[in-house]
């Protein structure tokens, strides 16, 4: 199989990932569920960036919508888009979105600058060339691209690069033996491509970017915990807090990495406003070193 046959096949895959779509509306059904609070918790970290309401979003990836209806639920003007428009379409009718468009993220139909923003959350790691897309989103942003991922252990947790290395002198397979999900698939039959600061920070190098940030996240999700249960039950909320909690000081004690970041890479500086709302939120702000041989 060649390179453009397996992209094709895999975005086909992405396209008709909801055939059975009696359960997709769930979340935005029953926004009192610990389930909608995970993702809220995620949404959040955008609030630095809402403050004027004239800035238009562009939403990638949203299958359901979820995303672009959160926006929404906060005054802003969006854009939902994914590469099936099926379940979107559905969301449009049933008034949980404005506005929709069937979008490929490698080859998004929008001119230069067409958004404020591009938002793309936990849909990243599901395409087959993730890197060509997010030039495409850098492209159509006129302030920047937040995207929200997982983070790659690999890249950001010193103790397994250090025990990579010291075994890779006997097999590069041995690695596997520790690192369980070096090779992560999901059933959609996506590789989960994660990100890490590094990779981040070359891309906005390399294309002459002002500045970028970082704010981590955990989260808990278990296939034995009922986590469509509102969040008035307190004993399985309150179990999912302590997860997220314990995680969470063990990131602040360097053992850990978070499990998801959020990265924004901006085309234009922000505002002072923005910049203290972020600090306030904990977020790491990084200016890029201006290039001296092409800076003029």
């Amino acid at each position: 199989m060649t390179k453009t046959e397996f992209t094709s096949q895999s975005y086909t895959a992405h396209e008709q990932h909801y055939k059975d779509n009696s359960k997709v509306f769930h979340r935005l059904q029953n926004k009192g569920s610990i389930d909608y609070w995970r993702h809220e918790r995620m949404f959040l970290t955008l609030m630095p960036f809402l403050g004027d309401k004239k800035n238009k979003w562009l939403t990638v990836g949203d299958g359901v919508g979820t995303d672009a209806n959160w926006l929404q639920s906060q005054g802003v003007d969006v854009m939902a888009s994914d590469i099936s428009d099926i379940i979107l379409k559905q969301a449009f009718e049933l008034g949980y979105i404005n506005n929709y468009s069937k979008q490929n993220a490698e080859q998004l139909t929008y001119t230069n600058n067409s958004f404020d923003y591009v938002f793309c959350k936990e849909a990243f790691h599901h395409f087959p060339r993730p890197y060509i897309a997010l030039y495409e989103m850098i492209r159509v942003a006129q302030k920047a691209v937040v995207l929200i991922e997982p983070e790659d252990i690999g890249i950001q947790m010193p103790l397994i690069i250090f025990v990579k290395n010291i075994l890779d002198r006997f097999s590069p397979q041995w690695i596997n033996r520790i690192w369980k999900n070096r090779f992560s698939f999901e059933e959609v039959g996506n590789y989960v491509y994660k990100i890490s600061e590094r990779e981040i920070e070359k891309v906005a190098m390399g294309i002459n970017l002002p500045c970028i940030a970082f704010k981590g996240i955990n989260d808990y999700y278990s296939t034995t915990v009922d986590l469509s249960q509102p969040s008035s039950n307190r004993k399985v909320f309150n179990k999912v807090k302590r997860k997220i909690k314990l995680k969470n000081n063990l990131c602040r004690l360097g053992l850990i990495p978070y499990q998801l970041k959020t990265c924004v890479i901006f085309k234009s500086s922000p505002t002072e406003e923005e910049k203290i709302k972020m600090k306030a939120q904990g977020y790491k702000f990084v200016e890029m070193a201006i290039n001296p041989y092409l800076n003029e």
